[in-house]
């Protein structure tokens, strides 16, 4: 478990004093995949650098498994890092290391001893896919390989954590998509917590089961990925939700209209229902689908269908009335000519 206790990160200068993280309080349970979403400045890359305390707290404590690292000393706090695996975006590798030796560095650098570094490295890049690639330099891997050795590297010390520094920012969707099926494996097989900042909702919506929202360095939403992604409470939140979920349709499309167009949010086990047809058959309306898809977040389905309704007006509005009992989330976007 992973307790961040009313941190605070301040930088001070001789012209300002810059609040990187601001009285932020979360609890990561073990075993999580955690989510901290944000924009560029809002503090997401600071407050995950403090949980390892790369950067040290103004104000506040950081726990991790039920140990305080902001009370430990220097020595205390190298051994207890140990357990904190970390990713990073540029993937951080030696360049005059082979792969190999580039895991192995960790190991050496923890004390182990020749013949278990062998063997290790060998079960990490088994892991990761990489075994047929340990005498190769990084200058010959793709994006993918070099975050491969990178995660392979985290895992070294059988770390408790692994923090993900926007792990997949640098690469192309098909190969961010198997790097994040890597670290959900990592995450069911090993039971390690992994805590990754992203901007990527693609990411979010994969992989994570709790998402925290952070704007101008204080936390401004946080709940379980599902419920943030049918039901966002804060206008940036929102806004991340729309690039996932959201479409507009036409403007000529709604100005021709002579119905009534409604969007309807499924979720859950709604999203499996026959909710439209047995509308259809219960009034005597027709119905034109203009729009529609399903998420899964987590294995749960989402789904967005945009419909235009056409008939009487009080059938239609028996209709919508009718469909809002069922799911809870409707919306009507235009009403008929």
């Amino acid at each position: 478990m992973i307790e961040i206790q009313s941190l605070t990160k301040k930088y001070v200068t001789k012209k300002q004093t810059v609040i990187g993280v601001d009285n932020v309080s979360i609890t990561i349970e073990k075993g999580e995949v955690y989510g901290i979403v944000g924009y560029s400045g809002a503090g997401k890359s600071t407050l995950l650098r403090c949980l390892n305390l790369i950067e040290k707290p103004t104000k506040g404590r950081v726990l991790v498994d039920g140990i305080d690292l902001t009370s430990l000393s220097e020595k205390q706090l190298r051994r207890a890092r140990q357990k904190i695996g970390m990713i990073f975006q540029q993937f951080s590798l030696i360049s005059s290391k082979t792969v190999f030796e580039n895991v192995a560095f960790a190991l050496k650098a923890a004390g182990h001893s020749k013949p278990y570094i062998q063997k290790r490295v060998l079960e990490l890049l088994d892991i990761v896919g990489l075994q047929d690639k340990k005498d190769i330099y990084p200058a010959h891997l793709s994006g993918g390989q070099k975050q491969r050795v990178g995660i392979a590297r985290a895992l070294a010390n059988n770390p408790t954590v692994l923090l993900c520094d926007e792990a997949t920012s640098a690469l192309d969707p098909t190969t961010t998509k198997s790097i994040l099926q890597l670290l959900k494996k990592i995450n069911q097989e090993l039971g390690i917590t992994i805590v990754l900042i992203t901007h990527e909702m693609e990411v979010v919506k994969d992989l994570c089961h709790r998402v925290a929202v952070m704007q101008e360095g204080r936390l401004i939403e946080e709940g379980p990925a599902y419920e943030i992604f049918s039901n966002p409470r804060e206008p940036l939140t929102k806004q991340f939700i729309t690039s996932i979920l959201d479409f507009d349709l036409p403007e000529t499309l709604i100005k021709e209209s002579k119905g009534t167009i409604i969007k309807i949010q499924f979720e859950g086990k709604t999203a499996g229902d026959a909710i439209l047809s047995d509308t259809l058959q219960k009034f005597p309306i027709k119905g034109n689908i203009l729009h529609g898809k399903i998420e899964y977040i987590q294995n749960d389905p989402l789904g967005i269908l945009i419909i235009e309704f056409s008939g009487e007006s009080k059938e239609v509005a028996a209709a919508i009335e009718y469909i809002k009992e069922r799911t809870g989330s409707l919306e009507v976007i235009a009403h008929a000519a």
